[in-house]
């Protein structure tokens, strides 16, 4: 049985291919503002014109017609007990909110915490203050390798903006900036994970900046937790979780 797990991402849209329960091929694209058409493109590459079941989430997860559209907070949670068996804890940090999420050793959702109403704390917040210090995002590891962080005191994406360019104008290091940017989504996303009442073991680590290891690091560091990520699957987990759920469901 051959299942596609989409993930219809506001930056990113992914895709799995699960056959007998094994990940066989995954595929990412920018959504681009076209979420349909980025979806519609992730399906074409992974289904090779042959039918198969599709299970969808994220925020274009009712755009197709999919066999089924299933809530990212579920999906979250199946596609991180995949990738880290008997993980109790996850935070999710995409291009457009943040999440936590508590479950138990089967992966079901005990409790959950999302901010989607402004995008503090997310990727979207450290790609722009990125692009206003000149620098690409998928570089922030080696950007900030030797930073001493700089207090950023804004969590909006406006006034954080604002605040970069006033620093960058006193002659504050763009690295050190960058680094304070990351700090503070570090101490963000832990105080949101505090409010669950999260489980005392590790963190899975999922979403866009699941691939910087600087900001898994600091999610570690203040959250006084362990924190397992995948470099290369952490971003797919919501894709994952949802062709478990298709597979799950002959």
């Amino acid at each position: 049985m051959k299942v596609i797990g989409l993930d219809s991402g506001s930056t990113t849209t992914k895709g799995v291919l699960f056959e007998h329960n094994q990940l066989i091929k995954k595929w990412l694209v920018l959504t681009a503002g076209d979420p349909r058409q980025a979806a519609e493109q992730v399906i074409t590459e992974l289904s090779n014109n042959e039918q198969h079941k599709i299970i969808t989430t994220g925020y274009g997860r009712k755009l197709l017609n999919a066999d089924k559209a299933v809530t990212e907070i579920t999906c979250h949670a199946k596609g991180a007990s995949y990738l880290s068996h008997s993980i109790q804890n996850v935070i999710d940090i995409g291009g457009q909110d943040s999440k936590v999420i508590k479950m138990d050793k089967d992966g079901h959702v005990l409790d959950f915490n999302m901010n989607d109403k402004c995008a503090a704390g997310t990727g979207r917040f450290v790609e722009v203050l990125m692009r206003t210090l000149g620098e690409e995002i998928d570089q922030i590891d080696s950007f900030v390798a030797t930073a001493k962080p700089v207090k950023i005191n804004s969590m909006c994406t406006v006034f954080a903006e604002s605040e970069v360019i006033s620093l960058i104008g006193k002659g504050e290091k763009r690295e050190n900036i960058a680094l304070g940017v990351l700090h503070s989504i570090a101490a963000r996303i832990s105080n949101q994970h505090r409010q669950i009442n999260p489980d005392q073991g590790p963190i899975f680590f999922s979403g866009g900046l699941s691939q910087s290891r600087k900001v898994a690091e600091l999610v570690a560091e203040y959250t006084k937790k362990e924190v397992y990520y995948d470099q290369e699957l952490s971003q797919y987990a919501g894709a994952i979780g949802a062709a478990l759920i298709g597979i799950q469901e002959k």
